[in-house]
């Protein structure tokens, strides 16, 4: 399954603080998959525990859109999770003109005759005679927009606006503006690198280094806006037997990451292999610290070991009652 499974967090020592450039490329490199914007066609592979076939995989599936195509893809990983298959994922975005529906026509026919089997496509083109075309290639269709919007226009009385990329395209609404302001409030708060404004954000993550923090933040803030500081707990804190003093004034916003430690090891061994700080001793010591003090200060926290960002977020939303900021 390839969805954002947590296991890359941030490392920087707090209080050391960075400069722009660096500290963004250093940021960057920690996600492995928060957010993905493309040009071009990408082209992935959905893991499961079935045998694949001679081809490394048993059925290619393209999601064909006239955007960005992060909707159908989105909806394709949600049915297609629920089979015990590897499928070969190719996105096809930006399909907004007649010639580029005839390539993607192309594309789709050369897999089924490259693999022998019918590929599936995921399919969210707005414009009828752009999916038409598509619709010609020799593949299982299944047409989002014609299954959802045509019942709804009959249901609502109205028609719908049939405009290319709406979805995504928000560049000058209050919503982008804010999930833009949330991603730099995001940016700026990592690993505890500054105390300035805490006050704005909507949840204080907290956690030894490497359980989760940083990409689960950014998550947050570009999917829903949500302006997350994180905050790692060290073996300083563990110490004096209490959260870090600038966390106190906003303990109701805290919420806790933790991991287990032997999935802390090999992530931190990856890293800094053979160090102490990646032993499983020293990861034990950590987890259980850190555990402990959010039970004695009445943090909620979830473990992160086999969750994805999605579903982290998805808990610290609903424990924290917070909303969606922007859409």
């Amino acid at each position: 399954m390839t969805r954002s499974v947590i296991d890359c967090p941030g490392d920087s020592p707090r209080g050391k603080m960075l400069s722009r450039p660096h500290f963004t490329r250093q940021v960057c490199s920690r996600i492995s998959l928060v957010g993905e914007f493309c040009v071009n066609s990408l082209e992935t592979t959905m893991h499961s525990h079935t045998p694949p076939s001679s081809n490394g995989f048993d059925r290619t599936v393209f999601f064909v859109s006239d955007g960005t195509g992060i909707t159908a893809e989105t909806f394709g990983h949600s049915v297609l999770t629920q089979f015990d298959l590897r499928f070969r994922q190719i996105r096809l975005p930006f399909i907004d003109t007649e010639d580029k529906a005839h390539e993607a026509v192309l594309r789709i026919n050369d897999a089924l005759h490259n693999e022998g089997k019918r590929p599936i496509v995921f399919s969210t083109l707005v414009k009828s005679e752009l999916s038409a075309i598509v619709r010609r290639a020799d593949a299982m269709h299944m047409d989002l927009i014609q299954t959802f919007v045509e019942p709804l226009e009959q249901e609502l009385g109205t028609v719908s606006t049939h405009t290319i990329g709406r979805s995504h395209n928000i560049a000058d609404s209050q919503d982008y503006k804010s999930r833009i302001e949330a991603i730099n409030f995001s940016l700026a708060h990592d690993d505890g690198q500054s105390h300035k404004n805490l006050s704005s954000a909507d949840v204080i993550l907290v956690g030894v280094s490497r359980s989760g923090k940083t990409p689960t933040s950014l998550y947050m803030a570009m999917q829903y806006g949500i302006k997350a500081a994180n905050y790692p707990l060290i073996p300083e804190d563990f110490e004096r037997g209490m959260l870090p003093s600038g966390l106190i004034p906003f303990r109701s916003k805290v919420f806790g990451l933790s991991i287990a430690p032997d999935r802390l090891s090999e992530v931190r061994n990856e890293r800094r292999p053979g160090s102490k700080y990646a032993s499983l001793e020293n990861c034990r010591y950590e987890v259980n610290e850190a555990e402990r003090m959010m039970q004695r200060e009445g943090i909620r926290w979830v473990s992160t070991t086999v969750k994805s960002i999605e579903e982290i977020a998805t808990m610290i939303l609903h424990e924290l009652k917070l909303g969606k900021r922007s859409y």
